[in-house]
């Protein structure tokens, strides 16, 4: 199986659902819905993002990690 997430707009999302509708539960499942939010939107509805932010903003350069030395 694999998942893929989609932005539907508005204008063609019943047309969607009601092609999805002609699929066994076997070959297709909704997983989740939601109403699309912008990545700040996003991360601002998080608890504490706003405030780890500016922390992080306040830390003296020194002590910053750079890039090159994130562990990804």
């Amino acid at each position: 199986m694999k998942i893929v997430t989609l932005k539907i707009d508005n204008s063609i999302y019943e047309k969607f659902f009601w092609l999805l509708a002609h699929f066994s539960k076997n070959e297709i499942q909704i997983l989740e819905q939601s109403d699309y939010v912008s990545d700040d939107v996003y991360l601002r509805s998080q608890q504490g993002m706003v405030e780890s932010i500016k922390q992080a903003r306040a830390e003296p350069e020194h002590l910053r990690v750079t890039l090159e030395n994130l562990d990804w």
